[in-house]
């Protein structure tokens, strides 16, 4: 098939890789504008523009993908079908209906559950066991279109946002095959979402990664998870933010101190602190400025002591 890819980061890198991989001819790959990152505030190119060099593919990256010019130009590339894996913006209809075969999109949920920007992020911090991919059709509404084929992955206890997303992003590369596969062969049955079960999943700001100590340490251990790397759960100490993770949470200590409060810091195991309900270890921490670190070369270097407090 021609096929017309959409993708920004990391998570669309796989997909674009196995569809050129399974003999499908990339026509042309879309996906956002240089960015400016880092100290120096340098543009960076996006990791899917980065997987196409030297590919020879053609990328455009509009500031906005929409527009009789820009419209007029993905025509002209004759895509069967355009594929879009986190791309990130919202594609309107007359660029959905441009290939022959119109617009399929890879989200990282079982929809209808966890529509949005951030679903692997939303399903660690509200404490889901199961997650997986969707393959659907697009529509207009964001993450509303019909599902083509969905394939559920199990949650390790454990497992951080940044983990997870590089499992799904191979198991959603996967599955795009098979759909278009399916698709080819006229298998695919489509299945409208129950809209009676849609749940959301939004952008993720500095706010929402703010650590409230006064919930129960499961529950603070599951943000901390659902906000790696990026942009990674914090608190303030001695009036600096620090970011943490790598939490380990014991909700059946009784600490004899307020949430917050600093119970036991120790060069091997790391932050012992006090919560709502039971304490949790923070094996690794990110000052600000520098780079994340265990939590032990921090307390070495006097960055913590018992019995301060987050806030």
């Amino acid at each position: 098939m021609k096929i017309l890819f959409w993708g920004t980061p990391e998570f669309a890198v796989p997909a674009l890789r196995a569809l050129g991989e399974e003999g499908h001819d990339i026509v042309g790959v879309v996906t956002r504008p240089d960015r400016p990152a880092g100290r120096g505030r340098h543009l960076h190119p996006s990791a899917v523009k980065v997987e196409t060099f030297e590919s020879g593919i053609r990328v455009l990256d509009p500031e906005s993908p929409s527009g009789a010019d820009f419209v007029k130009e993905i025509q002209g590339l004759s895509p069967d079908v355009s594929v879009v894996v986190a791309y990130g913006r919202i594609l309107n209809r007359e660029v959905l209906d441009a290939p022959a075969m119109g617009s399929i999109n890879l989200h990282a949920s079982l929809l209808p559950r966890l529509r949005g920007a951030a679903p692997i992020n939303w399903s660690i911090v509200r404490g889901d066991t199961v997650s997986g991919v969707t393959v659907m059709r697009m529509a207009e509404k964001m993450d509303a279109g019909p599902i083509l084929l969905q394939i559920e992955e199990p949650i390790q206890p454990d497992e951080t946002a940044t983990e997870l997303a590089t499992r799904l992003s191979e198991i959603g590369a996967a599955t795009l095959v098979e759909a278009l596969t399916l698709m080819e062969a006229d298998l695919i049955e489509e299945r409208e979402q129950d809209e009676s079960a849609v749940t959301f999943a939004p952008k993720l700001d500095r706010a929402t990664a703010r650590i409230d100590w006064s919930l129960p340490a499961p529950v603070i251990a599951d943000l901390i998870r659902g906000m790696d790397a990026q942009p990674g759960a914090w608190s303030e100490l001695s009036g600096r933010p620090l970011k943490l993770f790598r939490p380990e949470a014991d909700p059946d200590v009784i600490p004899e101190a307020s949430p917050g409060v600093v119970v036991d810091v120790d060069p091997a195991g790391g932050l012992l602190v006090a919560t709502g309900k039971g304490v949790i270890r923070i094996l690794e921490v990110q000052p600000p400025g520098k780079s994340r670190m265990h939590a032990g070369a921090w307390i070495r270097g006097r960055g913590a002591s018992a019995g301060q407090c987050f806030e």
